[in-house]
């Protein structure tokens, strides 16, 4: 059967989808994912209640705080290859069930600049690295004319480890359980200065949002100099903000240059 598709937009729409997050096709039958999902809930209801009849007197069990038991794993990891660990090995973010890798840093611990990204894409899901992807290449052309080098003297993270479904927005929740982490994570690559990159990292840091006003105005984060600037996926989209973009790396390597 001839669909009308040529070959050349067929492969473009399947790449399209495959940024999008798709890794699987549909199936002939259709899943009922709501029945699934009341199936499970009546389950666990019937245990609970068969567990309080057979013992009436027994406490409710006590229910896990994420955020607390987020920051004693943090606090519990002397450097980085414990804090890695111990991020691996937290149950509580459901988004590390849909992702194929944590995607924990790149470039040097110990070097005065770390970025703060947002969340990994596709790419740096499939590569275990942040910004690898179209927007992280655009990223390390920014700062090569500034003497900047991932693999010389920048470190990287961002503030999930897991890529979200889709590349959506991370939820408030799932910020708020990982935030102690990269706070962990700051304090101990030691940075002396803090890039923080796009919306999303600076609510987390900073307690605030609307990157084109806070972009290019160095404020402090982690008791730490913090310069906000835009991401580069949206560069990519607006290339007419790379002027004011150029702006704040020339504000950055001032900064590095000024005497300590």
């Amino acid at each position: 059967m001839d669909s009308g598709i040529d070959w050349h937009t067929a492969r473009a729409l399947l790449e399209w989808q495959l940024e999008m997050g798709v890794d699987e096709t549909l199936s002939e039958t259709p899943v009922d994912r709501f029945a699934e999902h009341s199936a499970q809930r009546a389950a666990a209801e019937a245990k609970k209640a068969a567990v309080a009849v057979a013992h009436p007197d027994a406490a409710p069990p006590a229910q896990a705080d994420p955020v607390q038991e987020a920051e004693a794993a943090a606090r519990g990891a002397r450097d980085l290859d414990a804090l890695r660990e111990a991020l691996a090995a937290y149950p509580h973010c459901a988004l590390k069930k849909g992702a194929r890798s944590l995607v924990f840093c790149d470039g040097v611990p110990g070097s005065r600049v770390m970025i703060v990204g947002e969340a990994p894409g596709r790419e740096e899901d499939l590569q275990a690295k942040p910004f690898v992807g179209r927007a992280g290449q655009l990223l390390d052309r920014m700062l090569a004319p500034i003497g900047l080098a991932r693999t010389e003297n920048v470190y990287i993270t961002n503030v999930l480890p897991w890529r979200p479904p889709q590349n959506r927005d991370p939820k408030p929740d799932e910020i708020a359980m990982l935030l102690p982490f990269l706070k962990r994570h700051i304090e101990l690559a030691a940075p002396e200065i803090l890039v923080i990159v796009g919306n999303i990292s600076c609510q987390a840091l900073l307690g605030r949002r609307g990157i084109t006003r806070l972009r290019g105005q160095w404020t402090e984060a982690e008791a730490r100099p913090a310069l906000p600037i835009f991401h580069p996926a949206y560069l990519l989209r607006n290339p007419a903000a790379k002027r004011e973009a150029w702006a704040d790396m020339l504000a950055l390597q001032a900064r590095l240059r000024r005497p300590s």
